[in-house]
């Protein structure tokens, strides 16, 4: 869909859950989408033109994804959505995204084994955190991995992928329990009591959005000790820790590209703007920042190409870089996925996060495992902060 030069704005959907399940982690996508179009905007725009975010509360409900998909994309002068954070919402999305010829940008790690030609996915693949959060596990901790997820795809399919690289490792999953998005801590009870029967070596967690807080929260109230017995997870962030408190959040673990206390300048830079505008920096994620991100990677196409055409984007998005405040990231041409960091992070009793480890360059991603086992990751060197 090529657009006619004039003043009027490029017109963007944003689709993230501001209420509901999911909504922790959203409103920071949400958060990180508007300040990237906001410092484009005071910068002058693009070609002169403002970029004008369409946001639709999908409420956690993953046919209103759709839904709203399809709304957005039925006016014509929108052609390119930033949303989605759960895999059964881009799922449902993504048939609307490819039969209009629009474009997604997916700004969250996810369980891989997936390519669109219209979609950009600026989360983790399997390779970039899966894999490097399963090798320092079973070096650390031991081979004996209880899991414990929500009951839907990502959870389900993610835990696939640890499982088979638990078991090249030498491990072997002792327990495996899924519950619903909107689990309460009461909820947990009976799989705390099992994780005291089976006496795992670590906890790996998919659950997500305030299941994820009250998750921690009855672990900790059962006795649960951190640093005795850590849930590790690649969805637990600072947002979570936010509401689930210091004492909750002790001694756990996490992978992922980004995390809020990194060190470098486009960091602070991001931090120092984030909040300005929102007052507080607590809630900032690596979902927010792979989201803040993305928004500027359309940008520098859409100086490229002056098009919100899916096919003109794609073009000169495919090998594209930007300098995020995780480090250089880039658009990998040969599946639309991001060369991404790889950290994994502990909390501490202050409940902040430190980097234990993190690979000295981006790696490249892998969604479908093509190269699987577990000696690959030496193609990555490993630092120790």
């Amino acid at each position: 869909m090529a657009r006619s030069s004039s003043d009027k704005p490029w017109t963007v959907g944003v689709l993230f859950s501001q209420t509901g399940v999911t909504s922790i982690i959203e409103n920071s996508q949400l958060k990180g989408t508007l300040l990237a179009i906001d410092e484009i905007n005071q910068a002058g725009g693009i070609e002169g033109r403002d970029i004008s975010p369409v946001i639709l509360d999908p409420a956690s409900n993953v046919k209103q994804y759709r839904i709203y998909a399809e709304e957005m994309l039925a006016d014509p002068e929108l052609n390119v959505i930033f949303g989605c954070y759960m895999s059964s919402s881009r799922k449902e999305v993504l048939p609307v995204i490819e039969r209009q010829n629009g474009f997604l940008f997916y700004p969250t790690l996810y369980e891989g084994f997936e390519y669109s030609p219209n979609v950009i996915y600026g989360g983790a693949a399997p390779n970039q955190n899966s894999l490097p959060l399963a090798i320092y596990l079973l070096e650390n901790f031991g081979s004996r991995f209880y899991f414990v997820g929500s009951d839907y795809i990502y959870p389900r399919e993610s835990n696939r992928v640890m499982r088979n690289i638990v078991r090249q490792g030498g491990g072997q999953v002792v327990g495996e329990n899924y519950l619903s998005l909107d689990a309460r801590r009461e909820d947990f009870e009976w799989i705390l009591e099992d994780i005291r029967r089976v006496s795992p070596d670590v906890i790996f967690s998919t659950v997500v959005g305030i299941g994820t807080v009250n998750f921690y929260t009855a672990y900790h109230e059962s006795g649960g000790d951190g640093f005795k017995l850590p849930i590790a997870s690649l969805t637990t962030n600072e947002a979570e820790v936010a509401i689930m408190g210091r004492s909750a959040a002790a001694g756990h673990i996490t992978a992922a590209p980004y995390f809020r206390n990194i060190k470098t300048d486009e960091n602070a830079r991001f931090l120092g703007k984030y909040a300005r505008k929102f007052g507080s920096v607590e809630d900032v994620t690596s979902c927010c920042e792979a989201a803040y991100s993305q928004v500027h990677l359309f940008a520098n196409a859409l100086r490229l190409t002056g098009s919100t055409g899916a096919d003109q984007l794609r073009a000169v998005l495919r090998g594209a870089e930007f300098e995020a405040p995780q480090g250089r990231i880039k658009i990998d041409p040969d599946n639309n996925h991001t060369y991404l960091q790889s950290r994994i992070a502990r909390l501490g009793a202050d409940g902040e996060y430190r980097v234990e480890r993190e690979a000295v360059r981006p790696i490249k991603p892998d969604p479908y495992l093509a190269v699987p086992t577990l000696n690959d990751w030496a193609n990555a060197p490993i630092g120790t902060n």
